[in-house]
């Protein structure tokens, strides 16, 4: 993949815009690659180049990329007006439950329905996702649809206000452990350690949920990138996004890591998990 600029907004063109009906309810997914689907949610304020960048590397890994729409101005570089706008418009749609802990998001039932269509459309043993910030923890209560096999949570930021938290129904959390259990799966999560909107008291709240079927991955501050957007510069002032914003795009640093480790756990639970296209 060639190197773009993560200083001006991203025109998508890679990408086939699609019009998706599920559930009575349309949204646009941007859709490319070949091989099995994965499905990249977006942070908060949308959906950035520097999270375009990691669902080309998705594509490039071997995977059809699903990129659902779900706030924000698609391909926009976040400015810290417009972002917090966009932030404050989600905080108070239906489809979400930002300050509600114990409850899921009413848009994962939208998202559990894509999983279905993109698993038949790109076969395979089942279906990835990675939710990241505000769609963190949309990847757990996906694992309700049996299609989906590789659940991965990256710096889960709802509830806002309760970082002990999960934002996933009892009974749902009761089932998602169920299945884990019977069919030997595991969830990866991410997070910085200083990071303010995902710390460590929801981390334990996942491990106590889910027990071993929980690993989570804690990265040193000192591995974020400091270079950063204007709606991270003035509203998210601590290493945060793991993957995307906060990303060093060097050999060597943990960032990488942590995306070669993810890209890695969708090849095995995708490719090679119930004899499928190999790693």
């Amino acid at each position: 993949m060639s190197k773009r600029s993560m200083k001006h907004d991203d025109p998508l063109e890679d990408f086939t815009r699609r019009d998706i009906s599920l559930d009575d309810v349309t949204k646009v997914v941007y859709v490319a690659g070949a091989g099995p689907a994965v499905i990249v949610m977006t942070e908060m304020p949308g959906i950035s180049p520097h999270v375009a960048r990691f669902a080309r590397w998705v594509r490039d890994a071997g995977f059809t990329v699903y990129m659902p729409s779900l706030f924000g101005r698609d391909g926009a570089v976040p400015g810290a007006e417009e972002g917090a706008a966009a932030f404050q418009r989600a905080c108070v749609s239906a489809e979400f439950r930002a300050l509600s802990a114990n409850q899921s998001s009413p848009v994962t039932k939208w998202l559990r329905s894509l999983a279905r269509l993109a698993h038949g459309e790109c076969g395979g043993p089942g279906v990835g996702a990675i939710g990241m910030c505000f769609t963190g923890n949309f990847a757990l209560t996906m694992m309700l649809e049996p299609s989906m096999l590789a659940p991965v949570l990256s710096q889960p930021s709802l509830p806002l206000n309760d970082p002990a938290g999960i934002e996933i129904a009892p009974d749902e959390v009761r089932r998602v452990r169920e299945r884990l259990e019977r069919e030997d799966l595991t969830v990866m999560a991410y997070r910085f350690e200083g990071d303010k909107f995902c710390m460590a008291q929801r981390f334990a709240a996942y491990t106590e949920a889910l027990g071993d079927r929980f690993i989570g991955r804690v990265l040193p501050d000192n591995a974020a990138n400091t270079d950063l957007a204007p709606f991270f510069a003035r509203h998210v002032t601590t290493p945060h996004s793991v993957v995307t914003a906060h990303l060093i795009d060097e050999a060597g640093q943990p960032t990488i890591a942590a995306r070669d480790e993810i890209l890695a756990f969708f090849k095995h639970r995708l490719a090679t998990l119930r004899g499928g296209l190999g790693s």
